[in-house]
């Protein structure tokens, strides 16, 4: 995914270099992106061969010079918009020449266009359009007038315009006019003129926003926005978003502009000659208001407002990548036996009991409010599941009612670490496909707490399951780009996914079809070959399975797990084609692969020089080397317990000043929303921060973070908090 300014920076005119030869697609990224040519051809020769982003950073750091996965996504993405943009340059001289107007001037100037704005600046005199006011007096027969008038040396352009009298132009008057129409619409297709006015727009545009008409009380919520003026340069992408939504929603009317005056000046200054004929000028002053107003203002306010746009969509996504990818790497219980509690009133509270690897064992409902017997009930119902099943943890979701069973719980004295675990998007998840799919005899509360317990146990083999938007961790989620939000939230997924690594013996085809190679056909594939043949005992068994060939075993063997393997490799990101080298470092040691995992001391005597070959380099052997030192580890942060303040339940029991213990939930360009366990998330604004100056709240926090907050306000009509981290 291209992010922030730069994705901005390829969609406007400056960014994009042209096709002109003898430049090869990979030496125009390279110029683009400011990476070695070689390492981009290498990148594009292995993305062409079918290889994954995940693959190509992991594995083959010696052909692309080290790439992240970062520069790799942008150069795949940087390839495609560059296929895009000769796709269209050669739709537009197909076009064109059919119409037998493609000169050899023309054709130059489109073949070396730097960008799809300039392609289409070149195009619009050629472009099919509905017949305009200039066609019709052409038409007519007003182009000599509109010519001689364009000179300015007429100085009298009454008496010119009666030689073009006929019945469809009846007076001077409609002669003038329709001349003015023709200069009008020639003013606003003039490749400079757009230009002068898109840079006018690039450095002063405002963005401006009024009320609609009778809309103030039902548009309440946009009240900022109902007299609203600001440098469209400078607007944050949420606010930009912000008034998007205001104006589809029927809310407001939204403009972009320059000053009117100056940008008429610097079209008078590029059209009128200083000793043009006094009449002849006045025409052409009109015909540049005209085309400026009804026309050219019109087309590039379109334009800015669709790159404002785009711009505004990249950093919302970019937040939401970033939120969205905290999150999935966030800290996992491990392979703990797990009681879950889905919190209700009315419907009692479903638990469950769920294995080390997440299955369901037993299933129940508590119901805690209703009378004193039942409330005994439940404590005896929980005691006997943590007895009976060895239960190592408590999850407990954090919706309604959550903090109330908090209280219950620990107040079992039951030994047992109980956590608090977002519902977010449980509920979406209970009513899936692949719920019903993994429980097709079970109503969706039941599932909804299952989901509870494995977000505990592992968040990420249970979120990939839903929909990311769904989880809550971004911002004007469903205003963006719905095709560029799903790219790049995909690729996060898949990122985190093949960065932690993935259990084969008992990962779900759901978090297998992001490993890569895989997909959704082959992780069923091998979910049915485990079915029926027992649990992996090697990797080389993959082989085995279904239409999974060489080249999808190449790019997902490394990044998968078997926990007790033959071969101690096998649970390590060390790749199958690489186990040559570390059994010859073995031997070169008169050791074998598992000693030489487990020892230390033998590892420290390894020169990794000496294994450097024309395949592999000093790269991928130090890559090794660190996973010899600790095989199959998760990467992620260890989970440490959390506990909200006891005094705290709900928003009346908050008050100014109170410091609280908090969890980051989400992160957004004007600050942290933050759950300090009244149901209800507070706000630390920008602001607020830290002490000093904050440009950009990711720098600060990030989702999952446990933090300490002062309550600075209460609103409790509007449900608002307002908090902050200063001097904390």
């Amino acid at each position: 995914m291209l992010h922030g300014m730069f994705f901005f920076a390829l969609s406007v005119h400056t960014a994009i270099f042209a096709r002109m030869n003898p430049d090869s697609i990979d030496q125009r990224i390279a110029r683009l992106l400011q990476i070695n040519v070689r390492s981009v051809a290498a990148t594009l020769n292995l993305l062409n061969d079918g290889a994954t982003v995940p693959f190509i950073a992991r594995y083959r750091k010696e052909a692309t010079g080290q790439l992240d996965e970062l520069q790799i996504g942008q150069i795949k993405d940087v390839q495609q918009k560059l296929l895009d943009l000769d796709k269209r340059r050669d739709t537009i001289l197909k076009a064109i020449d059919g119409q037998g107007k493609l000169t050899s001037d023309l054709r130059r100037k489109i073949e070396t266009a730097d960008s799809l704005i300039d392609l289409e600046d070149l195009y619009l005199p050629y472009k099919q359009k509905r017949k305009t006011r200039a066609m019709l007096a052409i038409e007519r027969g007003l182009e000599p007038l509109a010519n001689l008038l364009i000179t300015q040396r007429e100085a009298n352009p009454d008496r010119i315009s009666q030689r073009y009298l006929t019945d469809a132009v009846p007076t001077t008057d409609d002669a003038l006019q329709g001349a003015r129409d023709i200069l009008a619409e020639r003013i606003a297709e003039d490749l400079d003129a757009r230009q002068r006015t898109r840079n006018l727009f690039e450095r002063e545009a405002i963005i401006k926003a009024v009320v609609k008409k009778g809309k103030d009380a039902e548009g309440v919520k946009y009240k900022d926005y109902f007299d609203y003026a600001e440098p469209l340069r400078r607007v944050p992408s949420h606010r930009l978003l912000a008034l998007r939504r205001g104006e589809a929603e029927g809310f407001l009317n939204v403009s972009i502009g320059p000053a009117e005056d100056v940008a008429l000046d610097r079209l008078e200054r590029q059209f009128l000659y200083p000793n043009g004929a006094t009449a002849s000028r006045e025409q052409v002053m009109l015909a540049i208001r005209d085309g400026y107003k009804r026309l050219l203002k019109p087309a590039i306010e379109t334009e800015f407002a669709g790159l404002s746009k785009t711009k505004a969509d990249a950093d919302a996504i970019q937040i939401f990548t970033t939120n969205l990818r905290q999150l999935l790497l966030s800290a996992p219980l491990g392979q703990q036996r797990v009681l879950a509690i889905d919190p209700g009133y009315r419907t009692g509270c479903k638990t469950v009991v769920l294995d080390a690897q997440g299955n369901l064992l037993a299933d129940t409902v508590l119901y805690l409010s209703q009378s004193e017997n039942q409330k005994n009930q439940a404590a005896q119902t929980v005691q006997r599941l943590i007895s009976q099943y060895k239960i190592d943890a408590i999850a407990i979701g954090n919706g309604t009612a959550g903090r109330e069973t908090e209280t219950f719980v620990q107040s079992l004295n039951l030994g047992k670490p109980v956590f608090m675990v977002s519902e977010q998007g449980a509920s979406i998840y209970s009513a899936s496909e692949v719920a019903r799919a993994e429980f097709p005899d079970k109503d969706i509360t039941v599932r909804g707490a299952v989901s509870i317990g494995r977000r505990l146990i592992d968040p990420l083999a249970e979120l990939v399951k839903i929909d990311p938007k769904s989880i809550g961790v971004g911002q004007y989620q469903h205003d963006v780009d719905q095709s560029d939000l799903k790219h790049s939230l995909d690729s996060v997924v898949e990122s985190c996914v093949n960065q932690v690594g993935v259990s084969l013996n008992t990962a779900s085809a759901y978090l297998l079809r992001y490993v890569s190679g895989l997909g959704p056909q082959l992780a069923e594939n091998i979910v049915s070959y485990r079915a029926q043949n027992g649990a992996f005992v090697s990797r080389e068994q993959l082989r085995k399975v279904p239409r999974l060939g060489p080249k999808a075993f190449e790019q997902c063997a490394g990044f998968l797990r078997i926990d007790k393997a033959k071969n101690p490799l096998d649970n390590s990101a060390v790749h199958p084609e690489r186990y040559a080298v570390v059994t010859k470092m073995a031997a070169d040691l008169n050791s074998t692969v598992p000693d030489l995992m487990a020892r230390s001391d033998l590892r420290k005597e390894i020169k990794p020089d000496r294994y450097v070959s024309a395949d592999i380099g000093l790269p991928t052997l130090r890559d090794i080397l660190a996973e010899l030192d600790k095989p199959g580890r998760d990467t992620r942060e260890q989970l440490s317990a959390f506990e909200y303040d006891a005094r705290v339940r709900s928003v009346d029991d908050l008050h100014e000043g109170m410091v609280l213990n908090g969890v980051v939930t989400n992160v957004t360009a004007f600050g942290a929303f933050v759950d300090i366990g009244v149901k209800q998330d507070g706000l630390v604004h920008i602001s607020q921060l830290a002490n000093t100056f904050v440009s950009d709240p990711k720098t600060v926090v990030q989702v999952y973070q446990k933090v300490k907050v002062r309550v600075l306000e209460v609103d409790t009509a509007r449900k608002r908090i307002a908090l902050s981290m200063k001097d904390v």
